[in-house]
């Protein structure tokens, strides 16, 4: 049988191309030769503890070749949410990371929270401030929770570290507010994605982590290849309750060598 041509990968980045200031083994080279054969690349993340500016030039110091305008986040998403909406928001978000976003209008009465990954906000009197944000009565218009995306944990070069999607849940707890999740496992991210003229059959998506890179590319149709140099812990698994993803490779270098080799087939 035939395999399908692979057009576009789309890639995470932190855990699939690199644990912070380190690249994964070998993927600065892999991600050479897959744009050599003919592949184009998009970077799809979820980092939102930086900016994209700040995002591009790192991993450009640490060894990769790629454009600024190739990587598409959740924080660019969510900014466009927040502008769209004609929101103004309290922030949990790292100071970098509030430079992709819009400015909050002192003139105006906060109507909305916007939580990405801000360990330095997570304290009590920050969370307790979008709390009542969110908690306050006789609001012109409906508050909102939004969830720049809400992972569970990450990879740092110090091991797992714990992501936002537990204060994201706390404050819906608190508040009854339901959470928009902008982010990875979201459809409309993945969709939104996709350049003119490529189909989600003729895309792969790259990334660590089971439900939120690879079974949520996989629900619109793509396929969803699962890397062990991130958060994914193999050890966590036995063979009858794996990720039930497209298939599962050691590094970002050896999805790189599946993908040739089937397309010469």
């Amino acid at each position: 049988m035939a395999h399908q041509r692979i057009k576009l990968a789309l890639i995470d980045l932190s855990g699939t191309l690199h644990v912070d200031d380190q690249p994964t083994e070998g993927a600065v080279e892999a991600l050479k030769r897959l744009r050599q054969h003919g592949v184009q690349v998009k970077f799809v993340t979820n980092t939102t503890k930086e900016s994209v500016g700040s995002l591009f030039e790192r991993l450009r110091k640490i060894g990769f070749d790629l454009q600024r305008n190739e990587i598409y986040g959740s924080l660019g998403a969510a900014a466009e949410y927040v502008k769209k909406n004609n929101l103004n928001p309290y922030y949990l978000l790292t100071n970098d990371a509030r430079t992709d976003m819009p400015d909050t209008d002192p003139e105006r009465p906060l109507d909305s929270v916007v939580v990405g990954l801000a360990p330095d906000r997570f304290c009590y009197e920050h969370l307790n401030e979008a709390f009542r944000v969110l908690h306050q009565k006789g609001a012109k218009q409906k508050v909102q929770l939004v969830a720049v995306h809400e992972g569970r944990y990450y990879k740092a070069k110090d091991g797992i570290a714990l992501g936002p999607g537990c204060f994201v849940k706390g404050l819906e707890y608190s508040t009854g507010v339901p959470a928009v999740c902008i982010g990875k496992p979201n459809e409309y991210f993945f969709r939104s994605a996709l350049p003119d003229g490529i189909s989600v059959e003729e895309c792969v998506m790259i990334g660590d982590d089971p439900n939120d890179d690879c079974l949520g590319a996989m629900r619109i149709g793509m396929k969803g290849y699962l890397v062990e140099t991130g958060k994914y812990q193999p050890e966590m698994y036995s063979e009858e309750n794996r990720p039930a993803v497209s298939d599962i490779f050691a590094t970002f270098s050896d999805v790189v060598q599946h993908i040739i080799s089937c397309s010469d087939q």
